[in-house]
């Protein structure tokens, strides 16, 4: 089984990191947190609302963001534009047919804040596919959090970046604040040891480790079957 009675439970405003060998689950795992899998057995609450039978918008509604292994965006449309989409979502401006989204100033002034805050502010006006592999990346999160989500699930946010485009990276993901609680699956250590309050390891579908990055460091099962010996 890709995830095997998996049972964590995580704080509110935790960063919490996900991480083991590939196959371990942990996409899986994303997948049911988020209502693209259902589970054949087990529930998922937030806060104490179970949310298990819910499909994934209304997940996204009740405060779940994603983003995912690859970037998830509409390339034809500009920086702009893809964000534009996601607030105007949740403002419930989006069946708004007879009057020009650029006429709402409050969902304008949300999307600059947003892109701003990204680092995007300089790419508003130019096409998604335009940008760089990481600055799509940070598109994808400023996506996410158009949304305001409750809980935050990044899936590898820094894969395939530049040792530059990483750092800045983490750092965003830093400056988050508390009330935005994340799930961070990623394979460089030296990130996750850089955000995380805890962290679950998982092999062959299962927890094998669950503590703080210090426990974590020391556990020798994580040492055997991930993180090698020195």
């Amino acid at each position: 089984m890709a995830v095997n009675n998996v049972s964590i439970s995580v704080e509110p405003g935790e960063r919490r990191a996900i991480i083991g060998p590939n196959g371990a689950g942990k996409t899986t795992f994303f997948n049911l947190l988020s209502g693209e899998l259902a589970p054949l057995s087990g529930r998922i609450f937030l806060d104490e609302q179970d949310i298990t039978p819910l499909p994934v918008h209304e997940r996204a509604r009740l405060g779940i963001g994603r983003t995912f292994q690859r970037n998830n965006l509409f390339l034809g449309l500009t920086v702009y534009e893809n964000v534009q989409l996601a607030v105007q979502q949740r403002l419930g401006l989006a069946s708004r047919w007879l009057r020009p989204a650029r006429t709402f100033e409050a969902l304008r002034q949300e999307v600059l804040e947003l892109l701003r805050a990204l680092g995007l502010e300089e790419r508003l006006f130019e096409p998604a596919s335009s940008l760089s592999y990481g600055e799509q990346r940070q598109l994808e999160i400023a996506l996410a959090l158009a949304m305001k989500p409750r809980v935050l699930l990044l899936d590898e946010p820094t894969a395939g970046m530049s040792p530059a485009e990483t750092t800045a990276m983490v750092e965003m993901i830093a400056s988050l604040p508390r009330d935005v609680t994340l799930l961070i699956i990623e394979h460089d250590m030296d990130v996750v040891f850089s955000l995380a309050d805890r962290i679950t390891v998982l092999h062959y579908g299962e927890v094998i480790a669950d503590g703080t990055p210090e426990e974590v460091k020391g556990n020798p099962r994580v040492l055997e079957v991930y993180l090698g010996e020195a």
